[in-house]
Protein backbone atom coordinates (compact mmCIF):
# COMPACT_ATOMS: atom_id res chain seq x y z
CA UNK A 1 0.00 0.00 0.00
CA UNK A 2 1.06 3.25 -0.60
CA UNK A 3 1.21 5.73 2.17
CA UNK A 4 -2.10 8.26 1.55
CA UNK A 5 0.69 11.36 1.63
CA UNK A 6 2.07 10.23 -1.43
CA UNK A 7 -1.32 9.52 -3.14
CA UNK A 8 -2.12 13.54 -3.02
CA UNK A 9 -0.32 16.40 -5.36
CA UNK A 10 -0.20 19.97 -3.98
CA UNK A 11 -2.86 22.22 -5.06
CA UNK A 12 -2.24 23.61 -8.66
CA UNK A 13 -0.14 21.03 -10.16
CA UNK A 14 -0.72 20.98 -14.06
CA UNK A 15 -0.37 18.33 -15.67
CA UNK A 16 0.23 15.70 -12.95
CA UNK A 17 0.84 12.19 -13.83
CA UNK A 18 -1.20 9.72 -12.42
CA UNK A 19 0.51 7.39 -9.91
CA UNK A 20 0.72 3.34 -10.97
CA UNK A 21 2.74 1.75 -8.05
CA UNK A 22 2.00 -1.63 -8.77
CA UNK A 23 3.59 -1.59 -12.33
CA UNK A 24 5.76 1.20 -12.78
CA UNK A 25 9.38 1.21 -11.40
CA UNK A 26 9.56 3.64 -8.89
CA UNK A 27 12.79 6.11 -8.33
CA UNK A 28 13.32 7.76 -5.14
CA UNK A 29 14.62 11.43 -5.48
CA UNK A 30 16.81 13.13 -2.46
CA UNK A 31 18.33 16.09 -2.18
CA UNK A 32 20.80 18.57 -0.32
CA UNK A 33 18.32 21.60 1.35
CA UNK A 34 19.18 25.14 0.24
CA UNK A 35 19.90 24.63 -3.46
CA UNK A 36 19.28 27.13 -5.69
CA UNK A 37 19.78 24.81 -9.02
CA UNK A 38 17.32 21.88 -7.91
CA UNK A 39 13.85 24.91 -8.80
CA UNK A 40 15.62 23.78 -12.32
CA UNK A 41 16.78 20.48 -12.48
CA UNK A 42 14.30 18.62 -10.35
CA UNK A 43 11.28 19.44 -12.78
CA UNK A 44 13.46 18.28 -15.73
CA UNK A 45 14.71 15.15 -14.09
CA UNK A 46 10.98 14.36 -12.96
CA UNK A 47 10.02 14.37 -16.83
CA UNK A 48 12.81 12.21 -17.82
CA UNK A 49 12.04 9.79 -15.75
CA UNK A 50 8.33 9.63 -16.22
CA UNK A 51 9.11 9.45 -20.19
CA UNK A 52 11.33 6.13 -19.75
CA UNK A 53 8.56 4.57 -17.75
CA UNK A 54 9.78 5.59 -14.20
CA UNK A 55 7.21 7.10 -11.55
CA UNK A 56 9.00 9.22 -9.17
CA UNK A 57 8.82 9.92 -5.57
CA UNK A 58 10.62 13.00 -3.85
CA UNK A 59 12.09 13.50 -0.24
CA UNK A 60 10.60 15.93 1.84
CA UNK A 61 13.59 18.07 1.17
CA UNK A 62 12.66 17.72 -2.66
CA UNK A 63 9.23 17.81 -2.48
CA UNK A 64 9.95 22.04 -1.54
CA UNK A 65 11.25 23.13 -5.04
CA UNK A 66 8.13 21.04 -7.01
CA UNK A 67 4.93 19.52 -7.34
CA UNK A 68 5.33 17.42 -10.05
CA UNK A 69 5.83 14.58 -8.32
CA UNK A 70 4.84 13.39 -4.90
CA UNK A 71 6.48 13.23 -1.68
CA UNK A 72 7.05 12.10 1.68
CA UNK A 73 9.78 11.98 4.32
CA UNK A 74 12.97 10.69 3.93
CA UNK A 75 12.56 7.85 6.68
CA UNK A 76 9.85 6.22 5.20
CA UNK A 77 11.52 5.77 1.36
CA UNK A 78 13.26 2.71 1.70
CA UNK A 79 9.19 1.42 2.45
CA UNK A 80 8.41 2.04 -0.46
CA UNK A 81 11.09 -0.44 -2.02
CA UNK A 82 12.31 1.88 -4.77
CA UNK A 83 14.49 0.48 -7.49
CA UNK A 84 17.16 3.01 -7.87
CA UNK A 85 17.60 6.22 -4.94
CA UNK A 86 19.15 9.47 -7.21
CA UNK A 87 21.02 11.69 -4.69
CA UNK A 88 21.48 14.72 -5.90
CA UNK A 89 23.69 16.62 -3.07
CA UNK A 90 27.24 16.24 -1.63
CA UNK A 91 29.12 13.66 0.00
CA UNK A 92 27.63 14.19 3.52
CA UNK A 93 23.80 13.63 1.65
CA UNK A 94 25.16 10.52 0.22
CA UNK A 95 25.93 9.15 4.21
CA UNK A 96 22.51 9.84 5.23
CA UNK A 97 21.26 7.96 2.52
CA UNK A 98 23.24 4.98 3.11
CA UNK A 99 22.52 4.79 6.47
CA UNK A 100 18.54 5.41 5.62
CA UNK A 101 18.98 2.70 2.82
CA UNK A 102 21.43 0.39 4.17
CA UNK A 103 18.80 -2.60 4.91
CA UNK A 104 17.86 -2.99 1.35
CA UNK A 105 20.63 -2.54 -0.74
CA UNK A 106 18.95 -0.07 -2.92
CA UNK A 107 21.52 0.63 -6.11
CA UNK A 108 22.39 4.59 -5.75
CA UNK A 109 23.06 6.73 -7.89
CA UNK A 110 24.73 10.07 -6.60
CA UNK A 111 25.00 13.17 -8.76
CA UNK A 112 27.27 16.10 -6.84
CA UNK A 113 26.03 19.01 -6.37
CA UNK A 114 28.65 19.52 -2.78
CA UNK A 115 32.02 21.00 -2.50
CA UNK A 116 33.86 17.82 -2.20
CA UNK A 117 32.32 15.53 -4.05
CA UNK A 118 34.95 12.63 -3.47
CA UNK A 119 32.33 9.57 -2.76
CA UNK A 120 29.80 11.72 -5.30
CA UNK A 121 31.59 10.38 -8.29
CA UNK A 122 28.68 11.61 -10.87
CA UNK A 123 29.05 15.05 -12.21
CA UNK A 124 25.77 17.01 -12.84
CA UNK A 125 26.95 17.06 -17.07
CA UNK A 126 26.55 13.35 -16.64
CA UNK A 127 23.51 12.55 -14.61
CA UNK A 128 21.23 11.41 -17.83
CA UNK A 129 23.81 9.51 -20.08
CA UNK A 130 24.90 7.67 -16.43
CA UNK A 131 20.61 7.53 -15.99
CA UNK A 132 20.51 5.86 -19.23
CA UNK A 133 23.34 3.39 -18.65
CA UNK A 134 21.42 2.41 -16.06
CA UNK A 135 18.24 1.87 -17.83
CA UNK A 136 19.66 0.27 -20.21
CA UNK A 137 21.95 -2.26 -17.93
CA UNK A 138 25.16 -0.74 -19.01
CA UNK A 139 26.65 0.24 -15.48
CA UNK A 140 28.80 -0.84 -13.07
CA UNK A 141 28.04 -1.39 -8.83
CA UNK A 142 30.71 -0.43 -6.91
CA UNK A 143 29.65 -2.41 -3.58
CA UNK A 144 31.55 -0.30 -0.37
CA UNK A 145 31.13 -1.73 2.99
CA UNK A 146 29.30 -0.63 6.06
CA UNK A 147 29.90 -0.29 9.48
CA UNK A 148 27.89 -1.81 12.84
CA UNK A 149 28.65 -0.17 16.26
CA UNK A 150 26.52 -0.88 18.69
CA UNK A 151 26.46 0.98 22.29
CA UNK A 152 26.37 -0.82 25.59
CA UNK A 153 26.34 0.59 28.97
CA UNK A 154 26.46 -1.45 31.68
CA UNK A 155 25.92 -4.72 29.69
CA UNK A 156 23.07 -3.47 28.41
CA UNK A 157 22.71 -2.74 24.45
CA UNK A 158 21.54 0.61 24.51
CA UNK A 159 21.33 1.41 20.63
CA UNK A 160 22.83 -0.02 17.21
CA UNK A 161 23.92 2.07 14.34
CA UNK A 162 25.11 1.28 10.21
CA UNK A 163 27.76 3.88 8.87
CA UNK A 164 29.22 3.87 5.50
CA UNK A 165 33.11 6.50 6.77
CA UNK A 166 33.25 5.70 10.49
CA UNK A 167 32.45 5.69 14.40
CA UNK A 168 34.55 8.61 16.43
CA UNK A 169 34.50 7.90 20.36
CA UNK A 170 35.76 11.06 21.14
CA UNK A 171 35.82 13.74 23.93
CA UNK A 172 34.14 17.21 24.26
CA UNK A 173 35.11 20.42 24.34
CA UNK A 174 36.96 20.87 26.70
CA UNK A 175 40.34 21.06 25.83
CA UNK A 176 41.24 18.02 27.75
CA UNK A 177 42.17 14.77 26.76
CA UNK A 178 39.87 11.40 28.06
CA UNK A 179 41.24 7.92 28.24
CA UNK A 180 40.07 5.21 26.00
CA UNK A 181 41.02 1.31 25.59
CA UNK A 182 40.48 -0.54 22.60
CA UNK A 183 40.37 -3.97 22.30
CA UNK A 184 40.78 -6.11 19.38
CA UNK A 185 38.57 -9.51 19.33
CA UNK A 186 38.30 -9.49 23.11
CA UNK A 187 42.40 -8.81 23.34
CA UNK A 188 43.58 -5.40 24.90
CA UNK A 189 45.34 -3.61 22.09
CA UNK A 190 45.69 -0.51 23.97
CA UNK A 191 44.74 2.14 26.67
CA UNK A 192 45.62 5.89 26.24
CA UNK A 193 44.88 9.13 26.46
CA UNK A 194 43.72 11.33 23.26
CA UNK A 195 40.75 13.02 21.64
CA UNK A 196 39.12 10.39 20.21
CA UNK A 197 39.67 7.36 18.62
CA UNK A 198 38.13 6.45 14.86
CA UNK A 199 37.30 3.17 13.41
CA UNK A 200 36.00 3.53 9.83
CA UNK A 201 35.87 1.08 6.53
CA UNK A 202 38.16 1.57 3.60
CA UNK A 203 35.65 4.25 2.51
CA UNK A 204 36.37 6.19 5.40
CA UNK A 205 39.68 6.35 4.92
CA UNK A 206 39.56 9.06 2.94
CA UNK A 207 37.61 10.99 5.34
CA UNK A 208 38.26 11.75 9.39
CA UNK A 209 40.78 9.15 9.30
CA UNK A 210 42.87 10.72 6.56
CA UNK A 211 42.96 14.35 8.57
CA UNK A 212 44.50 11.92 11.79
CA UNK A 213 47.26 11.24 9.93
CA UNK A 214 45.79 7.49 8.95
CA UNK A 215 46.28 5.38 5.59
CA UNK A 216 44.51 5.35 2.58
CA UNK A 217 42.74 2.03 1.77
CA UNK A 218 41.31 1.05 -1.69
CA UNK A 219 37.29 0.70 -1.33
CA UNK A 220 37.39 -2.64 -2.09
CA UNK A 221 40.43 -4.00 0.92
CA UNK A 222 38.85 -6.21 3.07
CA UNK A 223 39.80 -4.09 6.67
CA UNK A 224 38.89 -1.66 9.04
CA UNK A 225 41.17 1.05 10.60
CA UNK A 226 41.59 2.25 14.26
CA UNK A 227 43.02 5.87 14.19
CA UNK A 228 43.95 7.85 17.32
CA UNK A 229 43.01 11.22 17.46
CA UNK A 230 46.02 13.70 18.71
CA UNK A 231 47.02 10.82 21.13
CA UNK A 232 49.30 11.63 23.57
CA UNK A 233 52.46 8.72 22.93
CA UNK A 234 54.77 9.57 19.90
CA UNK A 235 54.37 5.85 19.70
CA UNK A 236 50.76 5.73 19.16
CA UNK A 237 50.40 5.03 15.58
CA UNK A 238 47.25 4.05 12.88
CA UNK A 239 46.14 0.26 12.70
CA UNK A 240 44.96 -1.92 10.15
CA UNK A 241 42.87 -4.88 11.40
CA UNK A 242 41.41 -7.48 9.28
CA UNK A 243 37.78 -6.63 7.65
CA UNK A 244 35.71 -9.64 10.28
CA UNK A 245 37.30 -8.54 13.30
CA UNK A 246 35.65 -7.39 16.16
CA UNK A 247 36.46 -4.31 17.83
CA UNK A 248 35.78 -2.35 21.21
CA UNK A 249 36.36 1.11 22.31
CA UNK A 250 35.77 1.75 26.13
CA UNK A 251 35.66 5.85 27.51
CA UNK A 252 37.74 5.09 30.69
CA UNK A 253 38.07 8.35 31.48
CA UNK A 254 36.64 12.37 30.26
CA UNK A 255 37.23 15.89 31.39
CA UNK A 256 33.31 16.85 30.58
CA UNK A 257 31.99 14.81 28.13
CA UNK A 258 32.23 11.88 25.26
CA UNK A 259 30.75 11.52 22.27
CA UNK A 260 29.52 8.83 19.71
CA UNK A 261 29.46 10.12 16.45
CA UNK A 262 28.35 8.15 13.25
CA UNK A 263 29.80 9.09 9.55
CA UNK A 264 29.85 12.76 11.37
CA UNK A 265 26.55 13.54 11.41
CA UNK A 266 24.93 11.82 14.47
CA UNK A 267 25.77 12.12 17.89
CA UNK A 268 24.94 9.98 20.90
CA UNK A 269 26.29 11.13 24.44
CA UNK A 270 28.60 8.32 26.39
CA UNK A 271 29.16 7.87 29.85
CA UNK A 272 32.52 6.60 31.38
CA UNK A 273 32.82 2.77 30.84
CA UNK A 274 30.61 2.96 27.89
CA UNK A 275 31.66 0.34 25.26
CA UNK A 276 31.19 0.90 21.59
CA UNK A 277 31.25 -2.32 20.08
CA UNK A 278 32.50 -2.55 16.08
CA UNK A 279 32.47 -4.88 13.51
CA UNK A 280 31.86 -5.02 9.61
CA UNK A 281 28.26 -4.55 8.95
CA UNK A 282 26.05 -7.20 7.17
CA UNK A 283 25.23 -4.25 4.55
CA UNK A 284 26.87 -2.76 1.84
CA UNK A 285 25.92 0.39 0.06
CA UNK A 286 25.26 -0.23 -3.58
CA UNK A 287 26.58 2.71 -5.79
CA UNK A 288 25.79 3.49 -9.68
CA UNK A 289 29.14 4.09 -11.77
CA UNK A 290 28.88 5.01 -15.73
CA UNK A 291 32.65 3.27 -15.47
CA UNK A 292 34.69 1.20 -13.46
CA UNK A 293 35.31 3.62 -9.67
CA UNK A 294 37.37 6.56 -10.51
CA UNK A 295 39.23 6.04 -7.52
CA UNK A 296 42.74 7.17 -8.08
CA UNK A 297 41.07 9.67 -10.16
CA UNK A 298 39.33 11.29 -7.28
CA UNK A 299 42.32 11.15 -5.10
CA UNK A 300 43.87 13.26 -7.59
CA UNK A 301 41.21 15.75 -8.19
CA UNK A 302 39.71 16.36 -5.62
CA UNK A 303 42.83 15.64 -2.61
CA UNK A 304 45.70 16.55 -4.54
CA UNK A 305 47.42 12.75 -4.03
CA UNK A 306 50.62 12.49 -5.27
CA UNK A 307 51.36 16.14 -6.44
CA UNK A 308 54.74 17.87 -6.35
Amino acid sequence: MVPKDLARRRSGTQGAHPLHWDRMKRVAIVCKPNREELGQLLPELIGWLHNHGYEPVLDDEAGKYTDAAPACERRRLPDLKPDLVIVLGGDGTLLSVARTFAATGTPILSVNLGSLGFLTEVRLADLYSTLLGWCEDCHQIDERAMLHAELWRGGRLLASHEALNEIVVSKGDIARMGDFTVELDGRKVARFRADGVIVSTPTGSTAYTLAANGPILTPDVDALVVTPICPHLLTLRPIVVRGDAKLMVRVEGVPDQALLTVDGQQAVQLLRGDEVHCRRSSHTVRLVRLRESGFFEALRSKLSWGER
